[in-house]
């Protein structure tokens, strides 16, 4: 069975925040896990470095867009390493393969007649001597009032036009456009209607879509699908490949969404393996973004794929609700974010995967608090998780001289244990990341009960055959701990497997105990409780 994975791709004009990593983590969740079951797993992402965000940045910054590409991915590639996400290739859009890839794909929706050129009016600055699509205007959104970009409302997530806006302003310079006619090629979305319906319709019956995508989607078929531009006035992107549209761009909504198969054919074409092979009707795909992504995924990409006659249809849509922070929406503008460098710079990789997970936006959207963050941390971590594996294996450490007692294990942990790597994994496959950690974290909690009442301390002094079947035991859960907690907390579980000298990798019960543990090392630190006031403080002072 092949599982390919997409996560979202960020647009690299800023720096990656938590709402970034909440929205992307289940991408690397499900990676590993499928990898542990010895699936063929292709996990792809990479950096959007076309379109408007990264022109606008470049332009504040006087600067070329290639200049912040490149100091954004290289900073995206470095974050995501140290969080552990496991992209088989992590690319960048305005690689020459994608580049190539997609004119391709245009070229074979306009073969399929699939578009067609229309004559449209839009949005010109006079000052800054350029068309301004999508997110270069800014105004009110015309569906709700609240402030939007020319290319979606975040509030009601509306899909929008530049022109629908009203009280539109030029993102530049902030004057008003005035409009101009242009020529562009428009795709024929409104023939998918009927397609696009039985494919939500088979999606909800399986139960494979998030809530929010379900909705989301019903509402736009049911609103009818419009068909849109896909070509763009703008100075960065992908050529448009048909004579007579020089200077003009395809469109990032075909063109970054069509990055998932971009970087597929690349790697694929790397390791010598035909796409069919990859991406085919059996194919079970599983897309990883925020709920603002949602159209793009459900509507937009899907119609792109029946246009060019793909089977491989995305099959689970992984869309989370918003993180927001310390109980306020996260602003970049205002700089009410925490910078995914900062945290890595001073927190525990695991420690960040542990509490965006467990408090993951799945269904609706969440709170990062520093204070939660540091009580997850020393309670759950470094109390529940690190204290089981630390006391077990010091006390084997101190009183076997590292040899681990060759006792029979309890049976109804072992009857336990058997049943949580399957509970836990149809959770995971599911997309309910949450429920399978915490599922998981019962179970440790279990464990530790476990520890106390039978005392080993005790035992092998006074039974010494009891003594030896709680360590065994014990030991034991925190082998089987190092496979179950390898998707969500890989650098600990790593640790832990060191410690035990184990090397395999698998998502079913560890029957054979190790013979010798090797040299124990806390798993976690403490963190000190000041650090909560002192981070927000931080976090206000930072704000503007």
């Amino acid at each position: 069975m092949t599982i390919v994975i997409g996560g979202a791709w960020p647009y690299a004009n800023g720096s990656l925040h938590l709402g970034h990593v909440a929205a992307l983590l289940p991408g690397d969740i499900l990676a590993r896990y499928y990898r542990q079951k010895g699936e063929q797993v292709l996990y792809v992402s990479g950096s959007d470095c076309n379109g408007t965000p990264i022109s606008i940045r470049a332009a504040q910054e006087n600067t070329t867009t290639e200049a912040i590409a490149n100091h954004y991915h290289e900073e995206f590639t470095r974050c995501f390493h140290d969080l552990g996400f496991t992209y088989d290739l992590y690319t960048r859009t305005d690689a020459e393969h994608h580049h190539e890839s997609v004119k391709a794909l245009f070229l074979q929706l306009l073969a399929n007649n699939f578009l067609y050129k229309k004559k449209i009016e839009q949005a010109y600055c006079e000052t800054d001597k350029q068309f301004l699509p999508d997110r270069f205007v800014e105004g009110l959104c015309p569906n709700c009032g609240a402030k939007a970009r020319g290319d979606q409302c975040d509030n009601c997530s509306e899909i929008l036009d530049p022109l629908d806006l009203i009280d539109k302003r030029c993102k530049i310079c902030g004057n008003e456009p005035v409009i101009r006619e242009t020529e562009h090629f428009y795709f024929t979305f409104s023939q998918f209607q009927g397609r696009l319906e039985s494919y939500l319709a088979q999606a909800k019956a399986e139960k494979r879509w998030r809530d929010n995508a379900l909705g989301l989607t019903e509402r736009y078929l049911a609103e009818g699908v419009p068909d849109r531009a896909v070509t763009r006035d703008l100075p960065n992107g992908i050529d448009v490949p048909v004579p007579g549209f020089e200077g003009k761009k395809i469109y990032v909504w075909i063109e970054a969404v069509a990055g998932y198969l971009t970087a597929s054919l690349e790697w694929a074409k790397e390791h010598q393996i035909a796409i069919e092979d990859l991406w085919n009707e059996e194919t079970i795909s599983y897309y990883v973004h925020g709920k603002d992504n949602i159209p793009f995924h459900t509507v937009i990409w899907p119609a792109i794929l029946m246009g060019i006659g793909s089977k491989a249809l995305p099959t689970h849509i992984v869309s989370n609700e918003y993180l927001t922070l310390e109980k306020r929406k996260l602003s970049t503008s205002q700089n009410w974010a925490v910078w995914v460098p900062y945290i890595l710079s001073r927190y525990d990789a695991d420690s960040i995967r542990y509490f965006l997970t467990m408090n993951a936006p799945e269904n609706r959207d969440t709170d990062f608090s520093w204070r939660e963050f540091i009580y997850s941390h020393n309670g759950e971590l470094l109390g529940a998780y690190g204290n089981f594996v630390n006391r077990t294996l010091k006390f084997i450490e101190k009183s076997f001289a590292c040899q681990v007692p060759q006792a029979e294990v309890d049976s109804d942990i072992r009857k336990q244990t058997v049943q949580l790597f399957n509970e836990a994994g149809v959770l995971i496959e599911g997309g309910h990341f949450k429920q399978a950690l915490e599922s998981i974290f019962e179970y440790i909690r279990g464990a530790n009960r476990y520890f106390d009442e039978q005392q080993p301390w005790l035992q092998v002094k006074e039974n010494v055959e009891a003594g030896n079947r709680t360590l065994a035991t014990c030991v034991y859960i925190i082998a089987n701990l190092g496979q179950l907690l390898h998707p969500f907390l890989p650098f600990s579980a790593k640790k832990v497997r060191n410690m035990l000298g184990i090397n395999e990798m698998m998502w079913h019960e560890q029957v054979d105990l190790p013979k010798v543990i090797r040299e124990v090392t806390p798993l976690f630190e403490r963190l000190d409780i000041e650090r909560i006031d002192e981070e927000y403080q931080k976090l206000v002072r930072d704000s503007h």
